[in-house]
């Protein structure tokens, strides 16, 4: 199964995990059944059934927005990795 990093902010919502097996073909599979696992995540990362504009996503390092986005596909021992963006000044 491809297994999903939890940022550090978003851990609280994952029970503490750092890291969660999910089962999908694609990110939006994949996510989507880390957001059934655990809703309070889902309702961080997702407005409806879009992406919220904070959150990047990686498959393997790879940023999902130069690949198929949501429809990017995810292999067995593919790393998803949600990553929240950071501002500042």
């Amino acid at each position: 199964m491809p297994v999903v990093r939890i940022p550090t902010p978003l851990r609280p919502h994952t029970g503490g995990n750092d890291s969660v097996e999910a089962s999908g073909s694609t990110v939006a599979e994949v996510l989507g059944h880390v957001g059934t696992q655990y809703p309070g995540l889902r309702e961080r990362i997702f407005d409806g059934e879009e992406l919220r504009r904070f959150v990047n996503v990686y498959v393997n390092n790879e940023d999902i927005r130069y690949l198929e986005d949501l429809a990017t596909p995810v292999a067995e021992k593919d790393e998803v990795s949600i990553i929240p963006a950071v501002a500042g000044g």
